[in-house]
């Protein structure tokens, strides 16, 4: 597979420089090297990426115990639809299924807690911990196992431990729901159960009535005519120097090799989860300078007086109707890019490389840390990404190749710059859609929003 991208890849761009007029040496030469080095450097991260773990077993067991907090709070009629059945025993084959070594301290006293056999329990808790709280239920495990009576055991507010951790530990000593379950923390827990599946469900289902009847529409030909692509009089070989150049070369490899390391230096005194989120903000922040700098100096000098919008077409204006596109966008396209990650899923499995940032969202539970991988996420990645990919690079191919190559071309080029073969499929789907979107609109803000709003529900579910 990696074989075939890298053949068409280099194939189809070395057909598009040929097809150029008015080349200059030393484009010819900085955009050839820049594509040989971008050649390289996906094809090393396409291959470490089946090495990077998947987010998706930290997702499920994240819905599991989920479901364990939800059960109380849910009527009979809605655990069977929305919890399956036994949630808690699906917890303890969850994490049974987890290697020693792999279990963090929260997951092996889960995993102790839930255990019925005592010989288990005892090897799953032979090593002490070291958070104090950890440690006391630890204790108590163990007095159950020597078969000492319990009649007292700590509130939640003494020994600070997640509601879920706390319910199973007392539930396991034998104590009482009234002592052992906290009520509130367990119906909003089931709220945001039902949000997360019932949300991709509805959302899933309106996109697909929105796509069937664009669908219908187009087959009559009833639709509007799409406006007329705007395109910087920009060669393929300016392209080939912007994306492999600036966007992979030095924002890939270069600027971050150099800032990454002075900002580990600058906030080596920093907890870990605001050292990590300051890490990829300003890492992602030097990625977007090389590209940005080769757009100013590519458009600089092409006159568009009489172009509304600009080369970019950003249209701010009408707000109103570009977030209704972007809305309606994002549910079209969801359906697709769900079935198509179903599909490969049942295919070839999960094929790992998950986005690292995902991770972080995952693991973090800090408010400023969180906002910051908001940032980035919501904000910085949409707009830079729109604007190189389909304010620049898209209306440039569709001028030189037409609207269909065009299209194919920018998306298969943003999902690879996402360096990820298990994203891959999803990521070519979605950036369908987002080119489709600046097609149909004439405009670049509906694409960002769309983006914006598609990362940012991603984000929102991993909370």
């Amino acid at each position: 597979l990696l074989v075939k991208i890298e053949v068409f890849l280099y194939v189809s761009l070395h057909k598009l420089i040929f097809m150029t007029q008015g080349k200059t040496g030393w484009k010819w030469a900085v955009a050839l090297f820049s594509l040989i080095l971008t050649i390289l450097i996906w094809r090393q991260g396409l291959q470490e990426s089946f090495d990077r773990p998947s987010v998706a077993p930290k997702i499920s067991l994240m819905q599991t115990e989920m479901s364990v907090s939800a059960a109380s709070s849910l009527p009979e009629s809605f655990k069977d639809v929305f919890l399956g059945l036994e949630p808690q025993e699906k917890l303890y084959q969850a994490l049974n299924n987890i290697s020693p070594e792999q279990l963090d301290n929260r997951q092996r006293l889960l995993l102790a807690a839930l255990e019925e056999s005592d010989n288990k329990r005892k090897i799953i808790l032979k090593e002490d911990f070291k958070e104090t709280n950890f440690q006391a239920i630890r204790k108590y495990l163990l007095d159950k196992e020597k078969g000492e009576v319990l009649d007292r055991f700590p509130e939640l507010s003494e020994l600070e431990i997640d509601p879920l951790l706390y319910q199973i530990s007392c539930s396991s000593l034998g104590f009482n729901d009234e002592k052992c379950i906290d009520p509130k923390y367990n119906l909003s827990t089931a709220i945001r159960l039902l949000s997360s599946q019932l949300l991709p469900f509805f959302a899933s289902l309106i996109g697909s009535l929105f796509l069937i009847r664009y669908i219908f529409i187009f087959a009559r030909k009833k639709n509007s005519q799409w406006p007329e692509i705007i395109a910087p009089s920009l060669s393929i070989i300016d392209m080939v120097i912007l994306i492999s150049g600036g966007f992979v070369v030095i924002g890939e490899v270069v600027f971050p090799a150099v800032l990454i390391p002075l900002t580990d230096l600058v906030f080596n005194n920093l907890t870990s989860p605001l050292k990590e989120s300051l890490r990829v903000l300003i890492g992602y922040s030097s990625m977007t300078i090389a590209p940005l700098l080769i757009i100013k100096y590519q458009l600089t000098g092409l006159v568009s007086s009489d172009i509304d919008g600009g080369w970019l077409q950003w249209k701010i204006k009408p707000i109103k109707e570009g977030i209704f596109k972007s809305i309606s966008g994002w549910l079209m396209i969801m359906p697709l890019v769900l079935l198509v990650g179903w599909i490969m899923n049942e295919l070839f499995g999960d094929q790992g490389g998950s986005n690292p940032l995902l991770e972080l969202v995952l693991s973090s539970d800090e408010f400023i840390p969180l906002c910051l991988l908001l940032i980035t996420t919501v904000v910085l990645a949409p707009v830079f990404e729109e604007l190189v990919f389909r304010g620049v690079l898209l209306p440039v191919l569709v001028s030189k190749v037409g609207k269909v190559s065009g299209v194919l071309l920018s998306a298969l080029i943003f999902a690879l710059a996402h360096l990820s073969v298990g994203e891959l499929p999803p990521l070519f789907v979605l950036g369908i859609g987002l080119g489709l979107m600046r097609l149909s609109s004439g405009r670049l803000f509906p694409c960002a929003l769309m983006h914006s709003l598609w990362n940012g529900v991603t984000f929102a579910s991993l909370l």
